[in-house]
């Protein structure tokens, strides 16, 4: 999996070549120290994954991800926590917030790492072929693949694909998460962000920015945060 760094502290930059250095999967093709550079090495060789700062001088990576038309797929690194929603919105696979600890690294790259899988598998001929009252059929790997609504954890959108997680599997199928979100049931899963749709009946609990499913952690947006409460919160709070 072909990377970069794009970072303006030199110090960041040494640390997540070292980090890098020590998984195999990863070749680091270059390191930058601002988004101007990187922009230019982008639009000429491919890239699958980008360590992203947030905090850079001229142009943020925030602004930077939002101006790249065909992006590759982005960890920020920032020791700024708060940013965390709004990485999340622009379809991130990680956000990493320094000083970066190596299992939490490894753990952002794994993510990375599956993803291209499911990517570079059959995924881009699946879709989504019926959906019935309480089960939906995807095609996906030249099969048909019955799913329980039950059964289905959380949605997470990735560009073009979704991915439906499953207590025990993942299937992506090309279909953007408005399209999917608008041929499910509303009253058991919410879209609690630009790239999540969630099982309401899996719910562990919520906080204002986090949604847990059993050991998962969906971020919850802001825009979506109104609709989600009122929907599917109001009225199911025991209070004193």
């Amino acid at each position: 999996m072909t990377c970069i760094i794009v970072d303006d502290e030199p110090l960041a930059r040494q640390g997540m070549e070292l980090n890098i250095a020590n998984v195999a999967a990863l070749q680091l093709l270059g390191s930058f120290s601002n988004a101007l550079a990187a922009s230019d090495f982008l639009r000429k060789e491919k890239v699958d994954l980008m360590f992203l700062d947030i905090n850079m001088p001229e142009l943020s990576g925030l602004d930077f991800l939002k101006s790249l038309r065909d992006a590759p797929m982005v960890i920020f690194s920032t020791a700024y926590p708060q940013y965390a929603l709004e990485s999340y919105e622009l379809e991130a696979i990680d956000y990493l917030v320094k000083p970066i600890r190596i299992e939490r690294f490894l753990k952002a790259v794994n993510k990375a790492e599956n993803y291209l899988k499911l990517l570079q598998q059959d995924g881009g001929n699946a879709q989504v072929e019926k959906i019935e009252d309480d089960y939906v059929f995807i095609k996906a790997d030249r099969k048909f693949f019955k799913i329980y609504f039950k059964d289905i954890l959380y949605i997470e959108g990735l560009k073009d694909y979704v991915v439906i997680y499953t207590h025990d599997n993942k299937i992506i199928t090309s279909m953007n998460v408005k399209t999917i979100a608008s041929q499910l049931p509303p009253a058991i899963f919410a879209r609690v962000s630009k790239s999540y749709i969630v099982n309401t009946l899996h719910i562990s609990s919520f906080d204002n920015e986090l949604i847990y499913i059993n050991n998962h952690e969906i971020p919850l947006g802001q825009s979506f945060k109104d609709d989600f409460l009122k929907q599917h919160i109001d009225g199911k709070i025991v209070r004193r």
